[in-house]
């Protein structure tokens, strides 16, 4: 498992930082074959409407995702409120708009993947940029680190260091998933900036007597980024499913008025086996907002590995 996702972050690393068509930037380049691409196009409109939702979602909500209108309907008998006129989905156990609690949970779901990944992406930018860029025992430490957390399999890490604090919030999942990724923003960012040694400009630029931290930072980083860009939107599908995953298990936020599609799919385990839509639902919001930073993220990549072009 571990070597695979080491193959796999030096594949995307080798991306080449030109394009093989004369006169073409890389990133103008890719885009002629993303706009033609169906599989890009299709993640593109998923994750568009999902921002769109989350950026507008107290608006878009048609009742407070916290007021227990239907508490009256919920008794022994009948836990869950049925779908009826100006509740389509129905309510949960505590008589709140399922509806509602879907629409606002997308924004709490952005947030905390949005901030995980920039966690990690500012870490992993830190231990790269010292990896790739200083080289000798510096990087000799680093990668050893690196290649020991990527040796651990991404959830059960995230799950140990979640559960290290005493008291679950939205904060400890963020920071957990955040450490979590660091090791893969940095392994691939240092493998790009490898590649960039030996490439014309940061050559000419040593040979002009430019200092070492300028060709790194005005060089050699601003090349490298590239493939770190891409792996983004990826990790920000891996982020996404591993803060349901930690919120399922109870490591997330314990304020269940604050809605988060895995913090639902958790809480409505209970009532799974009659009434399971209310764990369907988030469940299916979980995956096809996945899925779309995946088709997105995987045609980004294709797009700008010079392997596959024609």
């Amino acid at each position: 498992m571990g070597d695979r996702r080491k193959r796999r972050i030096d594949e995307l690393a080798e991306a080449g930082s030109l394009s093989d068509e004369r006169g073409v930037s890389l990133w103008q380049s890719a885009w002629r074959r993303l706009r033609r691409d169906p599989v890009f196009l299709i993640g593109a409109v998923i994750i568009l409407i999902f921002l769109i939702v989350a950026l507008i979602a107290p608006w878009l909500a048609p009742h407070d995702p916290r007021a227990r209108d239907l508490i009256g309907q919920v008794t022994p008998a009948t836990p869950i409120p049925d779908p009826q006129p100006g509740y389509p989905l129905g309510g949960d156990n505590a008589g709140r708009d399922l509806l509602s609690r879907l629409i606002v949970g997308a924004r709490q779901t952005l947030i905390v993947g949005v901030l995980a990944t920039l966690g990690g992406l500012f870490g992993g930018l830190v231990l790269g940029t010292l990896a790739g860029g200083i080289g000798g025992w510096v990087d000799n430490i680093v990668m050893r680190v690196v290649d020991v957390m990527l040796s651990i399999p991404s959830l059960l890490m995230a799950f140990s260091i979640a559960a290290i604090f005493a008291r679950p919030s939205q904060w400890t999942v963020i920071l957990a998933i955040a450490i979590v990724q660091v090791p893969v923003f940095a392994r691939l960012l240092r493998g790009s900036m490898i590649s960039q040694r030996h490439s014309d400009h940061v050559l000419a630029a040593r040979s002009l007597g430019v200092r070492a931290p300028a060709i790194v930072f005005r060089h050699m980083l601003p090349n490298s980024v590239g493939p770190v860009i891409v792996q983004g939107t990826l990790v920000l599908a891996v982020s996404i499913i591993d803060a349901a995953a930690l919120s399922f298990l109870g490591l997330g936020n314990p304020d269940d008025s604050v809605p988060e599609w895995g913090q639902m799919l958790g809480r409505a385990q209970v009532f799974f086996n009659t009434y399971p839509h209310v764990a369907v639902y988030p469940a299916l919001c979980i995956i096809v907002v996945a899925l779309g930073f995946t088709l997105m993220g995987e045609s980004l990549r294709e797009a700008l590995d010079p392997k596959s072009r024609r």
